[in-house]
């Protein structure tokens, strides 16, 4: 038996690559400021999946609750598959951009209720 130290080995998700679990890991930076809006996060953070999760997307990014329902109220998943795909910005699109200007002053942790667009 090799001990306690065999027991706190972890795979890496790589084919055959193992580490020692003791190793010292590098933490992951913490995000500083929301993907939509640009303003400083606070307390409370949220992750949005920019291409859904229903339509094949991994990758997270951190915004506001607020930001996180605004994008919600406005664009579909298709819609949002549809940007992901284009490459093009949230924020630059016209259905965003009075809430953009209108929470650009609110401090990080600012919540309102968030209406569908009509």
């Amino acid at each position: 038996m090799g001990g306690l130290r065999d027991l706190a080995r972890k795979h890496t998700g790589r084919r055959g690559a193992w580490r020692e679990a003791d190793e010292a890991e590098a933490p992951a930076p913490e995000p500083s400021e929301c993907w939509l809006c640009r303003r400083p996060l606070g307390t409370r953070v949220e992750w949005h999946h920019p291409l859904p999760k229903s339509r094949g997307g991994r990758e997270t990014v951190p915004v506001h609750p607020i930001c996180h329902r605004a994008i919600h109220a406005s664009f579909t998943n298709t819609d949002l598959e549809r940007h992901a795909e284009a490459g093009l910005s949230l924020a630059s699109h016209p259905d965003l951009g009075p809430f953009l200007r209108w929470i650009a002053g609110k401090p990080p942790d600012f919540h309102a209720p968030t209406r569908r667009a009509r």
